[in-house]
């Protein structure tokens, strides 16, 4: 379960160098910037939300949600 935006950094990096990316060339793939890579794997936690999930999906992580009142949805 991710809690913090430095768990999130943790798995993007995790996930980044299990494909063998570097990150440079994970930020060409996604359409960011290299220093967007290097903040998002550090858990900067002002990171802009769109350019995250598409780094997300860059690597295949699917986000799954829940709130109180529902089941996961995702």
């Amino acid at each position: 379960m991710l809690s913090t935006a430095e768990d999130l950094g943790r798995l993007v990096k995790k996930e980044r160098k299990a494909l063998g990316l570097t990150q440079a060339e994970l930020a060409l793939t996604s359409g960011t910037g290299l220093r967007f890579i290097s903040d998002l794997e550090n858990g900067k936690p002002t990171c802009q939300i769109g350019k995250t999930l598409t780094v997300l999906k860059t690597l295949g992580i699917r986000l799954m949600t829940s709130s109180p009142d529902s089941p996961g949805v995702g």
